[in-house]
């Protein structure tokens, strides 16, 4: 069998998985994936803990304990996330070493309720940097507009970030601008700047999910004839953003004070319809130094048919500005698009961790002592 997730990974494409339970931490199946299929991090979100946790599997004895100890349950979730991303960091502590800090991430998510409160999200960034207390550990910061500042705040702590939730070019233009801003912060004082590591997380399947429900509204041969196509154009022109900011002057002078780029990463790369190739959103977006985060059921079609061919997204900018233009030709707005995903990415990972929250309270009830 061929090797693609080998070809991918010597394209320059880092493959992070995107989950992660305390089951898949015990049983070994991450420290397999990390020797067999070439994963080198893990990304999290408060969705896939809400799952995890959910199910209860191997998380008995932790929760019996936070029980007998009558801790709150926002306190309850924040120790059982924060042990596993320890514990996965500690998995993948070696890739971390051998790639100097570049791989063998775990990034874990401030609480999404915070989302529009950028001296919490601060806040919070810095409490689970120090809850985890591991150097591979990637904060996750939603690039909202109260996210911004944050991210630059945070960066400029020294504290390395994951930026989730970019849909829109213009968005992504902000968030480099944010971390370069942040890394200025870091040089005036006069930290370690090569110690501080970002990727931002561009979505992906999100994209055509939405653009392909307004193409079916219209209904026209035309509309038809777009679908499919709009979330690798928009993913391929933030490549060329990220080419631009990161040959720019200002990147220049970061980069000889020890600053490393900021890494695309692509994120939401399971597909969404049946219609289109599994591996969709991992064959056309093959481009040196970018991360592709995906599901373990990507991850396993990827090794088992990807097509990986090279570059798919260098030389590829015109076409991908002409599949966007051509949406806004039939009345699809751009803007509206974005931002409708940007808000719904926000109470998708609220409305998660809403459900964490009343999860484990339930059990931290069912398994409090008795009195007396």
């Amino acid at each position: 069998m061929t090797d693609a997730l080998k070809r991918l990974s010597d394209e320059g494409v880092a493959i992070w998985l995107d989950d992660l339970s305390r089951k898949r931490i015990t049983s070994g199946n991450l420290a397999e994936l990390i020797d067999q299929q070439h994963v080198v991090g893990v990304t999290t979100n408060p969705t896939i803990f809400q799952k995890a946790i959910s199910s209860g599997d191997g998380y008995e004895q932790q929760l019996e304990d936070l029980a007998a100890r009558k801790v709150t349950v926002e306190e309850a979730v924040r120790m059982i996330t924060t042990a596993d991303v320890r514990d996965a960091a500690d998995i993948l502590r070696p890739v971390f070493d051998a790639t100097d800090g570049q791989d063998g991430r775990v990034s874990i998510e401030v609480d999404p309720r915070l989302a529009h409160n950028t001296r919490a999200t601060v806040a919070e960034a810095k409490q689970l940097a120090w809850l985890v207390d591991r150097p591979n550990t990637l904060i996750k910061i939603p690039a909202t507009r109260a996210g911004l500042p944050a991210i630059t705040e945070v960066i400029g702590n020294g504290i390395s970030v994951n930026v989730t939730l970019i849909f829109s070019l213009e968005r992504y233009r902000e968030v480099m601008d944010a971390y370069l801003s942040g890394l200025e912060k870091a040089r005036e004082k006069g930290l370690d700047l090569s110690k501080i590591r970002s990727v931002a997380s561009f979505f992906v399947s999100r994209v055509d999910t939405e653009i392909d429900k307004r193409l079916d509204d219209l209904g026209t041969p035309e509309a038809k004839a777009a679908r499919g196509k709009a979330a690798v154009a928009n993913a391929r022109l933030a490549y060329q953003a990220y080419e631009e900011v990161f040959s720019s002057d200002r990147w220049s002078a970061l980069e000889k004070a020890g600053a490393r780029k900021q890494r695309p990463l692509w994120a939401s790369t399971g597909v969404k319809d049946p219609a289109y190739k599994d591996t969709l959103y991992v064959d056309d977006l093959v481009a040196p130094n970018t991360v592709n985060t995906m599901p373990e059921a990507t991850l396993l079609a990827t090794e088992d048919h990807g097509e990986i061919t090279g570059n798919t997204v260098g030389g590829a900018y015109e076409q991908a500005r002409t599949d966007l233009d051509a949406l806004e030709k039939l009345g699809i707005s751009y803007d509206d698009v974005v931002q409708v995903l940007e808000d719904e990415g926000v109470e998708k990972f609220e409305a998660s961790w809403n459900d964490l929250l009343k999860s484990t309270e339930a059990v931290l009830e069912r398994l409090a002592p008795s009195e007396g």
